[in-house]
C-alpha cells in the first residue's frame, strides 16, 4: 500500500511524495510487526499527511508524528 491512496493529486511535489512514501513505508512495517488492523494505517497515513502539510522534509520526523513510540526515545 502506499500513501498515494491518501493523497488528493497534486497536493504535494513528487520529492515531498517520495518522503511521505518513505515515512509510510517504514510505518507499515512496524505495524505489520505488530499485527495492527487496516484502520490503523488510515490514522498514520492522516498524520505524516498533517506533518508533511507543515512543511516538514525529513522522513524520519514524518514517522514520528505518525507513530512517535518508534523513533528515538
Amino acid at each position: 500500500m502506499s500513501i498515494h491512496s491518501f493523497v488528493k493529486p497534486e497536493v504535494f511535489d513528487p520529492e515531498a511524495l517520495a518522503t511521505m512514501d518513505e515515512a509510510f513505508d517504514a510505518a507499515c512495517k512496524a505495524l505489520d510487526d505488530t499485527g495492527q488492523p487496516q484502520i490503523v494505517r488510515e490514522v498514520i497515513a492522516e498524520r505524516i499527511i498533517a506533518a508533511a502539510s507543515t512543511g516538514e522534509p525529513n522522513p524520519v520526523r514524518l514517522l514520528e508524528a505518525a507513530l512517535p513510540w518508534l523513533v528515538g526515545e
